[in-house]
C-alpha cells in the first residue's frame, strides 16, 4: 500500500460532510447486519468515518478495533474519542496484512475504501480467516469501476467486485454477497464458514 495509499496530509477530505451524502454510513451499517456485542476490526480505518457508528452499534458489551498504518489517522480518531464517550474503540496501529489481532477474536473484519490501496490482497484475506470467529464475516467496501464519482482513486486503481468475490473465493470464504451502496460503491461480503 505505497504509490495508492490516501495520503495522511490530506485527511480533511475525509471529514467533509458531502461525503455522508455519497457514502451514507446508515445504508452501509445497515447491510453490514452488525448485532450489539460484536468485536469489529475496522481495518483502514482512517479518521475513523465508520468506527464511530459500528461502535454505536455494537454497544458499549461490543468492541471496534480501529486499526490503521498510518498514525496521523489515528490521532484523528484519537481527537474524536476525547470529545465523546466511545469506550469501546481501540487505536491499533498496524497494515491489513498484518493487524496485530488475537487469532478468532473478531465477529466482522471490515475494509472500507481499502481494497484499491492493497498490493498484497491475499495476504489481508488470510489475516482475516486468522482473526475472524468460526462463522464471522469479512466485509469490503470500495470504489465502482463503472461509475466516475466526485471524489475517489483513478479508475485505474479500482477493482471490480467481480474480482474481490473470486479472490474471497479462492482464500475460502462463503456465503459470498454482493451490492452496490449508493452512488459509488460496491459491498462484497463473505463468511469464515470453517
Amino acid at each position: 500500500m505505497h504509490d495508492k495509499r490516501f495520503p495522511a496530509s490530506e485527511a480533511e477530505r475525509l471529514e467533509d460532510p458531502e461525503r455522508l451524502l455519497w457514502l451514507p454510513l446508515a445504508d452501509v451499517i445497515g447491510a453490514l447486519a452488525v448485532h450489539p456485542g460484536e468485536a469489529i476490526a475496522d481495518v483502514g480505518a482512517g479518521t475513523g468515518y465508520f468506527s464511530l457508528p459500528l461502535s454505536s452499534a455494537v454497544g458499549a458489551a461490543g468492541k471496534v478495533y480501529a486499526v490503521d498504518g498510518q498514525s496521523e489517522m489515528l490521532a484523528w480518531i484519537k481527537a474524536k474519542l476525547d470529545q465523546t464517550e466511545f469506550a469501546n474503540i481501540e487505536l491499533i496501529h498496524a497494515e491489513a496484512e498484518q493487524t496485530g489481532l488475537p487469532a478468532s477474536s473478531c465477529d466482522l473484519f471490515f475494509l472500507a475504501n481499502l481494497w484499491h490501496e492493497i498490493e498484497d490482497r491475499v495476504a489481508v484475506l488470510l489475516e482475516a480467516r486468522r482473526v475472524l470467529k468460526k462463522g464471522g464475516r469479512i466485509a469490503i467496501l470500495d470504489w465502482r469501476t463503472d461509475v466516475e464519482p466526485v471524489a475517489g482513486p483513478p479508475l485505474a486503481h479500482r477493482i471490480a467486485p467481480g474480482d474481490a468475490l473470486r479472490e474471497m473465493r479462492l482464500a475460502g470464504f462463503e456465503q459470498l454477497a454482493s451490492a452496490e451502496v449508493g452512488r459509488y460503491f460496491w459491498l462484497v461480503q463473505g463468511e469464515k464458514v470453517q
